[in-house]
């Protein structure tokens, strides 16, 4: 008797992660333009949703797939805009932080108390945006040959609060929809 293989994903997951895939490059398009080059977007509410919909595995294959669909020049990215030259441009360091904020925001503490399972969710999502600020900002400093420390002031003023802000609600408005998909 021949032992089958386990596949990696599922045929329905498969499914799940293109569309969710196709998703954020819907919520990727709605930006306002900045004079910095990077523009203010709600891209995180979609990596956190997606995370909290799908869980950090699925969730970091559907931003890879975004990523790489981008990364060949479909118009994915923010503003339409595909291609190398976004992932090594001003804003490119965000989105290789979204892999982090994926991940962080797709964990599923298994406790007993569901306030305290939102909770530890929350806040490793918060952490996760932490990360992907730090090295979006990093980037954008050194592409800029500007000084990081002014970078990120700039950072904590012009994204990361209404980011916090559409990080908790991507976790929070995913949670329910989990459900549905699973």
């Amino acid at each position: 008797m021949k032992k089958e293989k386990k596949r990696a994903f599922t045929t329905k997951e498969m499914v799940l992660i293109g569309m969710m895939a196709a998703v954020m490059a819907v919520i990727s398009q709605l930006q306002i333009p900045t004079p910095g080059g990077v523009p203010v977007t709600i891209q995180v509410f979609g990596v956190a949703l997606i995370g909290s919909i799908l869980g950090s595995k699925r969730g970091f294959m559907t931003i890879l797939v975004y990523v790489l669909i981008g990364a060949v020049g479909a118009p994915v990215f923010a503003g339409m805009q595909g291609g190398l030259q976004v992932l090594t441009g001003m804003a490119g360091g965000y989105i290789w932080g979204w892999f982090a904020l994926v991940l962080l925001a797709g964990i599923r503490p298994n406790l007993k108390n569901a306030k305290t399972n939102i909770t530890l969710t929350v806040i490793a999502a918060l952490i996760g945006l932490m990360i992907c600020e730090f090295v979006g900002g990093l980037q954008w400093a050194f592409l800029s040959n500007g000084d990081i420390k002014t970078i990120m002031i700039y950072s904590f003023t012009a994204f990361i609060p209404k980011d916090i802000v559409i990080t908790v609600l991507g976790v929070i408005l995913g949670r329910p929809m989990r459900k549905i998909v699973e």
